[in-house]
């Protein structure tokens, strides 16, 4: 009798022990410093307005989300035939871990100058600009499910930025990857997995992307433009609403309504739009497609800079009150610190395409 009583303390004893332990553990994820929001076509951070109180040249930045693609963050090359591409000129060698390293070490520096967002992609991005190349670089293997070196290295990047208050637009997939997914159940297990990471690590500095440009070359058609809407309504039901989700479009692309309607924010491109009335166009006409309903607008990627003369698309973009987004490749003959796409990447802010745009940003963010 007494032993039987004994058994059921000391299983009591068990049961309450696990469940504080759990619970600690469960707390340390969750206790996240920065969450990000939208109320009507604004930003929040912490439920205050980005950049509160400022304006430029008349135009009001407050609410905006500046950003940088940053997406080669936690990059990496599983093909050993074409990995040594990609060494460093220092040490002639690639080093993933290094790459990770560095991209955190420069974050602070970033947020200094402004800079309240990047994106960062689970499939990378083209690493040679627009050029394409036989890498293998992705967070997903064949059956979608997560390679832990690649998520050890996420965790850390999305630390860092939820320390320091920054928001991570991370996309999930990248269209010169996802054909190593061997079939469509393999995309859907890719998403069902990063998608319960996320909620259970306890992140809200992020905003998901589920494709770096839904109109691209995508082997699997749940990926392209007609049907991509059921991956953003995919994890809006998984995360109950909780995680805000888009996807993205092309330079020069109008997003359409099947993905405007579910979308809680709209992200385009201005590669290929050589003119800042272009951008302005590009607000107006996505403005004007049925579905749209006040979601912010933002520019994530736009490889034109001249930041020093009187009409330029950043310019135009904060006179459309659209966020934009800083891409800067290496391009042909150009040095190592150049670039935050082609990959090696000096993470520093080096380079005088670099030290523009962080001028400028700083300049018209007040930080």
């Amino acid at each position: 009798m007494h032993q039987t009583k004994r058994k059921t303390n000391i299983r009591n004893l068990l049961s309450i022990l696990t469940s504080l332990f759990f619970g600690v553990l469960v707390f340390a994820q969750t206790n996240r410093k920065t969450i990000v929001s939208i109320k009507d076509n604004q930003f929040y951070i912490n439920d205050e307005l980005t950049y509160k109180g400022r304006f430029w040249e008349g135009n009001k930045i407050e609410g905006l989300l500046m950003n940088s693609r940053m997406v080669q963050g936690i990059f990496d090359d599983l093909n050993p035939d074409t990995v040594d591409v990609f060494k460093y000129p220092d040490t002639q060698k690639w080093d993933a871990e290094r790459n990770t390293n560095e991209f955190i070490a420069n974050m602070p520096e970033w947020h200094k100058h402004g800079l309240l967002a990047f994106s960062l992609n689970l499939q990378g991005g083209g690493p040679f600009g627009y050029k394409n190349h036989n890498w293998i670089n992705s967070t997903f293997d064949e059956k979608g499910n997560l390679r832990p070196a690649y998520m050890a290295r996420l965790e850390k990047v999305l630390n860092k930025a939820d320390d320091l208050g920054m928001v991570v637009i991370l996309g999930y997939f990248y269209f010169r990857q996802d054909e190593d997914l061997e079939d469509e159940t393999a995309v859907l297990n890719a998403t069902d997995r990063i998608t319960t990471w996320i909620l259970e690590k306890g992140y809200e500095n992020i905003l998901i992307e589920i494709n770096n440009e839904c109109n691209g070359p995508y082997d699997h058609t749940i990926l392209t433009q007609p049907r991509v809407h059921e991956l953003i309504q995919r994890v809006k039901k998984i995360s109950k609403n909780k995680l805000l989700v888009t996807t993205s479009y092309g330079g020069g692309i109008i997003p359409q309504e099947n993905v405007l309607k579910v979308s809680d924010f709209i992200l385009i491109h201005g590669n290929g739009v050589h003119e800042p009335s272009g951008i302005t166009d590009m607000v107006n006409k996505t403005k004007n497609v049925a579905g749209f309903s006040n979601q912010p607008i933002l520019f994530t990627e736009d490889d034109h800079f001249d930041f020093d003369a009187k009409h330029y698309n950043f310019k135009a973009a904060i006179e459309s009150y659209t966020s934009w987004g800083y891409f800067d490749f290496r391009l042909d003959g150009e040095g190592f610190e150049e670039g935050y796409q082609s990959v090696p990447i000096d993470w520093g802010i080096n380079s005088p395409r670099k030290k523009a745009f962080f001028k400028k940003l700083k300049e018209i963010t007040g930080f």
